[in-house]
Order: structure tokens, then C-alpha cells, then sequence
């Protein structure tokens, strides 16, 4: 298990009363530590996933990647098949 170590930080009133919420009420996490740390998470992974979309994205008008995905289909599109 990975190592916790205490830090405080200044949520508004209405944040803590969510995070009381949701671990009293609905379970989530099953304590408000455990709550902070999911949504932290869940935010890390929604973030990181929207910085790689971008990259995508700006891959998808680069020309040399478009060229190089090109040469590689044409290398590997019609020997490389999927299993029916």
C-alpha cells in the first residue's frame, strides 16, 4: 500500500459538506479521505485523457504523420489481417 502522508488544504464549506456527503450518506470510498482521493483520480484521468485527444488531434493535421501512417499502412495494411 502506498504511503499516505497528512496535508491540509482550505476547501469552501460547501466542498466539505459534499465530501462528508458522499462518504456518510452514499458510501463512496468509505471514508472522506478515500472520497478526495477518487475524485482527484477521476479528475488526473479526465485531464490526461483531454491533453491526449489534443495530441490526436494535432497529429491528425501534421504532415509527417500523416505521411508516416501513411508508409505504414501501405507497409502492413494488406499482410497484417485480424483473425475472422
Amino acid at each position: 500500500m502506498e504511503q499516505r502522508t497528512k496535508r491540509t488544504y482550505r476547501l469552501t464549506e460547501r466542498a466539505q459538506a459534499r465530501v462528508r456527503e458522499m462518504a456518510a450518506e452514499y458510501g463512496v470510498g468509505g471514508s472522506q479521505d478515500a472520497v478526495v482521493e477518487l475524485a482527484v483520480d477521476r479528475l488526473y484521468r479526465e485531464v490526461e485523457a483531454a491533453a491526449e485527444a489534443q495530441r490526436w488531434a494535432a497529429a491528425a493535421t501534421d504532415p509527417a504523420f500523416i505521411a508516416e501512417a501513411a508508409e505504414i499502412d501501405r507497409e502492413f495494411g494488406e499482410s497484417e489481417t485480424w483473425p475472422s
